[in-house]
């Protein structure tokens, strides 16, 4: 009786390593980029219309064709905390020293043409590892 005992005993510390084992292993992996993200979120003036905002957008992805130092964007905001603001966008710079040396760029100053005539109010975030 008490080998049996053991048995079932064995057998259930048994499953139960199996059964964390297995969580271990199917744990999410990530990875910690030292790429730098920079999250805009905007309120645009009062009578901008879709079509300026657009354009706005758009040159988020102009400035990425123009500027080296940009690997990705996105463009197309799901959700915007905050009243008012109704657009985000986000610029991945390769580095914290790209997105110093986009400050005052040619290709910063040619989208704020657009940009800044429009805008109401914006926050940034820039973020990284």
């Amino acid at each position: 009786m008490k080998q049996l005992f053991n048995k079932k005993i064995a057998a259930l510390v048994l499953g139960a390593t199996l059964v964390f084992s297995a969580g271990v292993m199917a744990a999410n992996k990530f990875g910690k980029p030292k790429s730098v993200i920079h999250v805009v979120t905007v309120k645009w003036k009062e009578g901008t219309t879709p079509e300026q905002i657009k354009a706005a957008i758009t040159g988020v992805e102009t400035v990425a064709a123009n500027y080296v130092g940009i690997k990705n964007v996105w463009t197309r905001a799901i959700k915007v905390q905050g009243q008012g603001y109704t657009h985000a966008f986000v610029m991945e710079f390769e580095s914290e020293d790209a997105l110093t040396k986009y400050t005052g760029s040619d290709a910063q100053k040619e989208w704020y043409k657009v940009y800044l005539a429009i805008r109401g109010e914006s926050t940034t975030h820039d973020i990284t590892n």
